[in-house]
């Protein structure tokens, strides 16, 4: 699907755009048009004709694998599982790899919960877990690699911090994780679908990211990434009929999981969450990464040029072109967050309050005016 840069091709594909102002696509991000038709489509295809064109559902899931690989430059549409949600993947790590009692890993603090809590339970298994403050410092990627040691089995990163949309230099770490054999696993949910990813440039080893956010799809379907060299590494956590080559040949003696990523993928596909996320990902890649990335950019230097325009705000974190995401995040020291936050809403101003500041992450289609707008917002209301 083609999308045009023109306001009211826009408004057509979001109509989001035309109910108040949208600036949480890091949280839950609203559909565009294109997966709201695949998915009432498909509905409308089951009610009638039930699963008589299945085949035609898994033409879809191999497209959508190789949509998957080239949004992340992966080496094979056989890197990619399509499993529930990040912390699927996650746990698909931590569960499987063989840890020893003495072994330590690296992530930095103030994560996710989903990137972990899953790290944190393998205390019991004697596993040492190293959080390290990069907002304190001015190198991350230094400071992490610095508690990188020849007991380090893994790094686990977010790509793009939830909070206040630092976004770490995966080349340099991925990079330092090979040439020291440590795992690289990359939570992505926060740049996927944002911003450009190259798993291969980066060294990473496994990568998750749920659709619901910058991927402009539906909770429930996500993309894990599995280096093929990798692959053997992680003991399987899960088994099930779905995690084998030609999985339908039901009638056989031998149910050895397959050699490519889908070994990860125990059960019954997501059918549905599959036809919106390849509406979804095939709107941003006909737009072009590029593109998104470019506006994305702009928006998050207009909203920080702006608001550090405003008396009293104050920037989470400065903007800085190397390190730049789809989130900006600010406070307003001596006011309750809560306040403003209330106030904005009331506004119309859809955005989320994170760490005692207020997070905005508008999306591509917002560039321009709908940005200019959130800011006029903001300031009418403080």
């Amino acid at each position: 699907m083609n999308i045009n840069t023109a306001p009211d091709d826009q408004m057509d594909q979001f109509p989001i755009l035309r109910h108040g102002l949208f600036a949480n696509h890091a949280a839950i991000a609203p559909w565009p048009r294109a997966a709201s038709q695949a998915v009432a489509a498909f509905a409308e295809e089951n009610c009638r004709l039930g699963p008589e064109k299945y085949s035609q559902w898994l033409l879809r899931e191999m497209k959508l694998r190789r949509r998957l690989a080239a949004l992340l430059n992966a080496a094979s549409a056989g890197d990619i599982a399509l499993l529930k949600n990040t912390t699927e993947g996650i746990c698909t790590v931590a569960n499987g790899i063989d840890w020893r009692s003495g072994d330590n890993l690296v992530l930095p603090a103030g994560e996710f919960p989903s990137n972990r809590l899953p790290w944190l339970a393998l205390k019991d298994l004697g596993v040492e877990i190293r959080e390290v403050a990069i907002r304190s410092v001015e190198d991350p990627e230094k400071a992490l690699l610095n508690q990188m040691d020849a007991r380090t089995r893994l790094l686990s990163v977010s790509a793009v911090q939830w909070t206040d949309g630092l976004r770490l230099e995966l080349e340099t770490l991925g990079a330092a994780c090979r040439q020291n054999g440590v795992l690289f696993f990359v939570d992505a949910i926060q740049q996927l679908g944002a911003m450009q990813m190259d798993v291969q440039a980066c060294s990473i080893d496994f990568l998750a990211a749920d659709g619901h956010k910058w991927m402009l799809a539906p909770e429930g379907i996500a993309v894990f990434y599995c280096r093929e060299s990798a692959r053997y590494a992680l003991r399987l956590s899960q088994r099930g009929w779905r995690m084998v080559d030609e999985p339908y040949q039901f009638n056989r003696s031998e149910w050895t999981p397959s050699d490519s990523a889908t070994r990860f993928e125990a059960g019954s596909p997501n059918t549905l969450g599959q036809a919106a996320l390849h509406a979804s990902v095939g709107l941003l890649q006909d737009f072009g990464m590029d593109r998104v990335a470019s506006c994305i950019t702009a928006n998050s230097k207009v909203l920080a040029d702006g608001l550090a325009c405003i008396h009293g705000v104050e920037l989470v974190q400065p903007f800085d072109q190397q390190r730049v995401s789809g989130i900006v995040s600010f406070r307003i020291p001596g006011r309750d967050p809560h306040e403003i936050y209330r106030e904005l809403k009331r506004r119309h101003l859809v955005c989320a309050l994170r760490e005692n500041a207020i997070r905005l992450s508008p999306h591509f289609y917002q560039a321009g005016r709908p940005v200019q707008d959130m800011l006029e917002v903001i300031e009418n209301s403080i």
